[in-house]
């Protein structure tokens, strides 16, 4: 048997060993790092819960973005004895976020790792991986996110899974490093993609058609960059540099559209920090040395972004106001997310040379009754990204153009891509705050 063998062999462990990894019963803290979405260890969190179910002594905070699955301690049964600090709601977190079962810490994505390590002592890492390779190499799979710039700063027990396509970059970590490995067989959670609609059509054909050939892409998830990759399908030479990989990128590729050539750095690969998806787009990531995860930290951090040119940054909003305001994680005043990395790219693709950023939103919500566009936002609205940083403004009526705008010209814009049906209440509205005047309709 070769060393790497034998290390493989000593080192797997009954998934219950995890709980010798936590503090002791004499009331000892545990800080606990959850990789975001598939990433997320579900055996190994079960047992943990289990423990903390049946009396066991200390405290746990378990830090994680972005939960696929629910479980009994987010609804705050335990107290301090578990207890879930949420990096970016989803639709498991949110509602015990309501009803204040949850905490949220606020951030920007490039900056999770760093306030991570700032709240935490001797943090342990559970995760998901692939089982070793023949070198005795574990990869992280569908998610680097934080939990990859934790590799050699942290004690790492995993959850080795055979459903996890074995990723590339800089996610990847030796069984000399990690404290022990369980295997467990588990299909990964799929996202199918949202479907489109004519709006989300149009939105797309307005941002495509401003998209240069050779520009390098981050995009989302959801009808709207769904609809903007097909809108994509006749542009040449395009780059990938984005957190999310999904469905639609994988088009691209197919088609010899994205192919990175044009990037000025990690020039022919796909770079992405974590991917959600379907089994079409686990299948290709799976060993393929074209897509590369790396750090959140690297991956998103503006100052990285900047240094390709043409960088494209599209990302969805739920309301903007007459300053160019985007509140993009609360609904009426009510946390719906959080910010993600939004500002991380927006402020990227700014300092690009010949960058873009798009935020893109459908001109009403509740069947058309409430306009999107609004003159200011509402009471207790977070701003996600600033009215200094908002380049253009995009729904299925148009662009807004806003950097380097004037209010009265930033409201005008914005005015003219609202719904045609609330555009004269909008303007009696700037008119009343003196956003725009009679002079500036005169122009």
């Amino acid at each position: 048997m070769s060393p790497a063998a034998t290390a493989v062999s000593r080192r797997a462990r009954p998934a219950e060993d995890v709980l010798d990894l936590l503090a002791g019963d004499a009331g000892g803290h545990t800080d606990i790092v959850i990789p975001l979405a598939n990433g997320e260890p579900v055996e190994l969190l079960d047992i943990v819960e289990g423990a903390v179910a049946a009396g066991r002594d200390g405290t746990i905070d378990v830090h994680q973005m972005h939960a696929l699955h629910d479980r009994g301690y987010l609804d705050g049964r335990y107290g301090r004895s578990m207890r879930h600090l949420s990096y970016f709601l989803s639709h498991v977190t949110r509602p015990y976020y309501e009803r204040g079962q949850v905490e949220l810490v606020p951030n920007h994505f490039s900056e999770v790792y760093s306030l991570m390590r700032s709240r935490t002592t001797d943090p342990l890492v559970l995760a998901a991986s692939t089982p070793p390779d023949r070198h005795g190499y574990f990869s992280l799979g569908v998610s680097a996110d934080y939990t990859s710039s934790f590799i050699g700063r942290a004690r790492f027990f995993l959850e080795a899974n055979p459903n996890m396509p074995r990723t590339f970059g800089r996610n990847q970590l030796h069984i000399s490093q990690v404290e022990g490995w369980t295997l467990v067989d588990r299909p990964l959670v799929e996202v199918p993609p949202a479907p489109m609609d004519d709006a989300d059509h149009r939105i797309a054909a307005y941002v495509a058609e401003r998209i240069p050939d050779g520009a390098c892409l981050q995009t989302g998830i959801g009808a709207i960059p769904n609809a903007i990759m097909s809108a994509l399908r006749d542009h040449r030479d395009l780059g990938i540099h984005t957190e999310l990989l999904s469905d639609g990128m994988v088009d691209l590729v197919e088609l010899g559209v994205v192919n990175g050539v044009r990037k000025v750095h990690n020039r022919t690969k796909m770079i992405g920090t974590f991917s959600l998806g379907t089994h079409w787009l686990y299948d290709f990531l799976h060993e393929n040395a074209a897509v590369e995860l790396w750090s959140v930290s690297y991956v998103n951090s503006p100052l990285i972004i900047a240094r390709e040119r043409n960088f494209v940054s599209v990302n969805a909003t739920l309301a903007v106001d007459f300053l160019g305001q985007c509140a993009s994680e609360t609904i009426g005043g009510r946390y719906y997310s959080s910010s993600g990395g939004q500002v991380d790219f927006a402020r990227g693709a700014m300092y690009s040379d010949g960058g873009q950023g798009f935020m893109v939103l459908h001109s009403t919500a509740r069947g058309g009754t409430v306009s999107r566009i609004v003159p200011q936002l509402a009471p207790g609205d977070a701003v996600t990204t600033s009215k200094n940083t908002v380049d253009k403004v995009v729904t299925e009526f148009g662009v807004a153009e806003l950097r380097g705008k004037t209010v009265s010209e930033r409201t005008l814009a914005l005015i003219g891509i609202a719904h045609p049906d609330h555009r004269d209440a909008l303007m009696a509205e700037a008119r009343r705050l003196e956003f725009v005047s009679a002079s500036d309709l005169a122009r």
